[in-house]
């Protein structure tokens, strides 16, 4: 089946899409870029160092956010010292360049005929908020006959969302890694999965926070690319708990089980020889469900590392 214009255009903003939830829900657009000429103070994003009980260092974990504008300044000393020592790299999605690709992996897993009108999955009360989200988006109101509730939400919530995917931090790493091994820890398919296989009540959930954010008052645009850029750990921890994720199921099945699930994971990557660079949405290492706190209740030395 060849994919809609709309799954087309939702696919190759996809790699920003996928942590809307966690970062990207409820910010605004902006012109700015952050760290460029704002007076603000250097870069500073989360970056671990990995260690065994004995101090020998066996990698380093960088929180990462996946849409900025292109010329932000993210880059500190420190990660430029760890992305020259690191055999290679670990992130969420390997493939974020294949657009085609995505693009199919979207259309495959988001369309179901016969839909009710988006308007009809939420309560009467957010009608006008998601109409007024669908305007600032461009799409007709039946944009969304045949889409399904989780790629609806995702896609509304890149409307009005900061940064441009061409901007993202894991997009820059994958180029810096050519030559060295890159691997994925789940992969466009199994991460739009975990959407997939959502109860409809609670992608119904997940649509109904996009179009709440979308119409709160008194909203930062760039309150979390500033807290990732500082790495904020208190403010990044605290958007874990908010919108979406402030729904326990949705928070344990896109936060906290995809974490455990990493955390095994990366047990085998971190006891091999080579020592690589993990890095995957920063709202993912931070916390008491964060991969830090997972890491190092496995018995790794887990420590940040001052920019510099």
């Amino acid at each position: 089946m060849t994919p809609r214009p709309g799954a087309r255009a939702a696919a190759q903003r996809l790699c920003a899409a996928l942590l809307a939830p966690l970062f990207l829900l409820a910010l605004a657009g902006c012109s700015e870029a952050p760290g460029k000429g704002t007076g603000r103070p250097p870069p500073n994003p989360l970056l671990y160092e990995l260690a065994s009980a004995d101090g020998q260092v066996e990698g380093w974990m960088l929180g990462t956010i996946h849409a900025l504008p292109p010329d932000a300044a993210w880059q500190t000393p420190a990660i430029g010292r760890v992305i020259d020592e690191a055999d290679g790299l670990v992130v969420e999605v390997a493939a974020l360049t294949d657009d085609a690709g995505l693009s199919r992996t979207f259309a495959s897993l988001s369309s179901t005929p016969g839909l009710p009108p988006l308007a009809d999955r939420l309560p009467p009360d957010l009608a006008a908020p998601l109409a007024a989200l669908m305007r600032r988006g461009g799409g007709a109101a039946d944009r969304f006959a045949a889409t399904e509730t989780w790629a609806a939400a995702l896609t509304l919530a890149r409307v009005d969302a900061v940064g441009d995917p061409e901007g993202g931090v894991d997009r820059a790493l994958i180029a810096a890694f050519a030559g060295r091994p890159v691997r994925e820890l789940e992969g466009a398919a199994a991460q739009l999965a975990i959407f997939d296989r959502l109860p409809e009540a609670q992608q119904r959930a997940m649509l109904a926070a996009v179009v709440r954010e979308s119409a709160a008052p008194g909203r930062d645009p760039e309150r979390l690319q500033r807290a990732f850029l500082a790495g904020d750990a208190a403010t990044i921890e605290a958007s874990t708990r908010e919108g979406i994720l402030a729904e326990p199921a949705l928070h344990e099945a896109l936060l906290a089980a995809r974490n455990r699930r990493w955390a095994e994971a990366l047990g085998p990557v971190l006891a091999g020889e080579a020592r690589p660079l993990i890095a995957v949405g920063a709202a993912h290492l931070v916390g008491p469900e964060g991969l830090a706190a997972l890491l190092a209740a496995k018995g790794y030395r887990v420590r940040r590392l001052p920019a510099q």
